[in-house]
């Protein structure tokens, strides 16, 4: 459902950010991006969401080119970005009616959609007041709740947790669940690897734009018997800066 082929971005013809990095994200999974800052985690989004067009290769959604069939890629995937400070003019509520606006989501749809979500949330009680307002946290659950309003298939989300109280982390966490288990598919940057460890069926590593690693963390586990994941992560991370 997410697939990147070769996957390269260059800033300003010089600086590789993201090099041949390949992945598929298939139906009912759930993948951990994990990486240090720096290591290409929020490019590779980009590119996947359309924000940035990759120097090389090609990302698919739900079968759709995001260059070539962008309209289509973009109604199939939810997008959270790494920052949830943007049009703090409007109230809550204002915000998320105008994501619904975009994506054609009915009235009676999008109504039943707000309340369930918000209930979750709890922030039901906030939606009428200016996101100027808001507390990062609070921010970060209406960007979680618009980025949803049309209930797409694909859900890319760049360190969605970031800022989240323990409760709506909870609730994120478990609607990730839910949606995979409909056959759905998610895939979330994290620097908490207790989170990938405990959600993710796979994950992708990578450093300095570099695959590390791919596949489940019980594989990985056994490639390094006796060795916590947090060592094994962090003894990846030194190897490739050395090799460097």
């Amino acid at each position: 459902m997410i697939r990147g082929e070769h996957l390269k971005m260059v800033y300003g013809g010089t600086f590789t950010s993201v090099d041949d990095l390949s992945f598929h994200i298939g139906k009912g999974e759930i993948v951990g991006f994990v990486g240090p800052n720096g290591a290409g985690k929020s490019t590779t989004i980009k590119m996947l969401t359309g924000i940035l067009k990759p120097t090389e290769g090609k990302a698919e959604v739900n079968g759709f080119d995001i260059v070539k069939q962008p309209l289509e890629a973009k109604r199939s995937l939810a997008y959270v970005a790494d920052n949830p400070d943007m049009l703090l003019q409007l109230k809550g509520i204002e915000y998320i009616n105008f994501i619904a606006d975009i994506y054609g989501v009915p009235e009676s749809e999008r109504k039943q959609r707000i309340d369930e979500l918000a209930e979750r949330f709890g922030i039901s009680d906030s939606l009428n007041t200016s996101m100027r307002e808001y507390s990062h946290g609070m921010r970060q659950k209406l960007m979680i709740i618009a980025a949803l309003i049309h209930n797409p298939p694909a859900w890319i989300l760049d360190e969605p947790m970031t800022g989240l109280d323990p409760a709506a982390a909870f609730e994120l966490k478990e609607m990730m669940r839910e949606h995979a288990a409909k056959g759905n598919c998610v895939l979330f940057s994290t620097h908490v690897l207790e989170v990938a460890e405990k959600l993710c069926d796979k994950i992708l590593i990578i450093n300095h734009g570099h695959e590390l690693y791919q596949g489940t963390l019980e594989d990985l586990e056994k490639q390094h018997p006796g060795v916590d994941l947090e060592k094994i992560f962090l003894d990846m991370i030194s190897y490739r800066k050395e090799e460097d």
